[in-house]
């Protein structure tokens, strides 16, 4: 008898002759299962490849697959959205038919939200899982990167003709739009804005009356400060030039922090518009970032660190920080803000920050002007349409004449400067010189409030020109009572690199600073120069105060204020 030997489980056993080998009917697979005493089955069986292949349901004959949830997820976004990606690389979503108000993917009042809810809205009766949403915002995150960034602002933009948006921060969208031809409210936004939960909206303007007197009436300052307040408010629309810190000064009782409050909200409402100080950078970019204008209020001292991030927010500052769940990305939060503070000491600020501020001294309010804060919000918010109107009037004025502005020296802040020439211009105020003699008297005060930085004045004021090297500096000039403060540079270096970051400082009180030169030894020390210069006026100082004007300005009846000049 013929007999064949087949291996099953590791056994050889015989095959009758007589019984079909054809693979058809004996199941050759199986038969390398582990299938115990339990019969050959002779019936083809799929065989068992993992858990999902048990329970895979075959699709119904006749019918197809029903999308998943995801891309269902993608068809409802794309049916209602245009995705774009910002300069600094943010994903948003636009609507179709909305304002040109864009919205984030993720977060509290994103899109991934409001696609959850549209979606349990079209399919009654089904809800879109976590795991769909996450797949549907992937997707929707890389639609947005296949066009160019575009640019997205907050608050305040400018288009590609040079118009300047205002964001009226409305559920509707409007916006207001100012060139040298006029302004407009329009109903969509010619660019793109976001929103944060730090705005408020601000209300529409007219024209009504004398804005500029209203907004005075509500002010306890002076005719000059006053002017340099309005010029400033003009160049807070303007998003592309630096903008110095208006800094509100005076004693306890004269509304810094309340006059600090309604110029923010003039230019920037919100819900929020004074702020404590930062304890980190951390927590100042989150502040910076969804704010155009902040108060810092009652700034009695400033950190280093903090001094050096306003002066970066004044000309443009950029951090860069590790993308959320990442490892190897990273987001930038780039930004040019307009910055307030409120202090009762000038010599508080370090000497880099000091030059970029617009020191405005406010008066004590006696009994008879003395109000509520209820009554000072009650009046400025039936006042603030008529006010803006008159300021963006103003502000459309002045870009008409911006260009042809030329300045025959260019100050720090030179762009600010330039701004307040064309204010001056227009309305033949005297803006320019009030503001550079005010930065005088403030690093002056700023001068007097660093102990090394008056250490180093009254040693050149008494030897007329010091030459030596830092160390020697260091060594010579002694701190007040021989205890040296915090803020006493430690060695050589740092004593070389704080003159440095006095010398603007020191040339307002007439002390230049040459680094430049070497010892003729073979040591090749590096020297500092101090001398002492006259100024180009002494008999007239510069840093004189202006004449202080009336507080108080009537203000024009309704219908019947002023406004700039006819261009034409």
């Amino acid at each position: 008898m013929n007999k064949t030997t087949l291996h099953v489980n590791g056994t050889t056993r015989p095959i009758d002759p007589n019984r079909s080998t054809d693979h058809d009917a004996v199941n050759t697979e199986t038969a390398a299962v582990n299938t115990g005493p339990a019969p050959v089955n002779t019936e083809p069986v799929p065989v068992n490849r993992g858990r999902a292949a048990v329970n895979k349901r075959r699709p119904a004959e006749g019918g197809d697959k029903k999308p998943s949830a995801a891309v269902r997820l993608v068809q409802l976004a794309r049916e209602r959205y245009r995705f774009v990606m910002s300069t600094d690389g943010r994903p948003y979503a636009v609507a179709l038919d909305g304002p040109n108000t864009v919205l984030p993917l993720r977060g509290r009042s994103g899109v991934r939200q409001r696609l959850a809810r549209l979606y349990a809205d079209t399919f009654e009766g089904d809800v879109a899982s976590q795991s769909a949403l996450a797949d549907a915002m992937t997707v929707l995150e890389g639609i947005a990167e296949d066009d160019d960034p575009v640019p997205v602002h907050l608050r305040v933009g400018q288009d590609e003709t040079g118009t300047i948006v205002v964001d009226l921060g409305t559920a509707d969208g409007r916006a207001v739009t100012v060139s040298a031809g006029g302004w407009h409210v329009v109903d969509r936004s010619p660019v793109f804005f976001r929103r944060s939960g730090a705005m408020a909206p601000m209300p529409a303007p007219i024209l009504e009356g004398d804005g500029l007197s209203m907004l005075h009436s509500l002010f306890n300052m002076d005719e000059s400060a006053f002017r340099q307040l309005v010029a400033w408010v003009i160049a807070a629309w303007m998003p592309n030039i630096p903008h110095p810190v208006i800094t509100f000064k005076g004693e306890q009782g004269t509304g810094k922090s309340k006059t600090a409050q309604m110029v923010v909200n003039l230019v920037d409402p919100s819900p929020a518009a004074k702020r404590s100080q930062p304890r980190d950078v951390k927590a100042w970019s989150t502040q910076a970032f969804n704010s155009w204008a902040l108060c810092l209020d009652n700034v009695s001292s400033i950190p280093a660190w903090l001094s050096d991030t306003l002066c970066k927010a004044v000309t443009g500052d950029g951090i860069v920080d590790r993308a959320l769940y990442t490892d190897d990305d990273v987001v930038v939060l780039s930004f040019r803000r307009v910055l307030s503070m409120t202090t009762i000491d000038a010599g508080a600020f370090a000497g880099d920050l000091a030059e970029r501020l617009l020191m405005l001294e406010l008066q004590l309010i006696d009994e008879e002007h003395r109000r509520s804060e209820e009554e000072l919000d009650t009046a400025f918010d039936a006042v603030r349409p008529a006010v803006l109107g008159s300021l963006f009037d103003l502000l459309a004025t002045v870009l008409a004449v911006l260009p042809n502005v030329k300045l025959a020296k260019m100050p720090r802040m030179a762009d600010f400067a330039r701004v307040l020439a064309a204010v001056d211009q227009v309305m033949g105020w005297n803006t320019l010189d009030d503001y550079l003699a005010t930065s005088a008297n403030v690093a002056g005060d700023a001068l007097e409030g660093d102990p090394f930085g008056s250490a180093v004045v009254a040693l050149v004021e008494q030897c007329g020109t010091w030459t030596g090297t830092a160390a020697m500096l260091l060594e010579q000039v002694q701190p007040p009572g021989g205890i040296r403060p915090p803020t006493w540079p430690k060695d050589a270096t740092r004593a070389g690199g704080k003159v440095r970051r006095l010398a603007p400082l020191l040339r307002t009180v007439g002390i230049t600073v040459d680094d430049t030169q070497r010892s003729p030894d073979r040591h090749r020390h590096k020297l500092l120069i101090l001398t002492r210069a006259d100024r180009p006026d002494e008999t007239v100082p510069a840093a004189s105060a202006p004449e202080t004007d009336p507080l108080w300005p009537d203000v024009a009846p309704i219908g019947q204020g002023h406004r700039p000049p006819d261009l034409h």
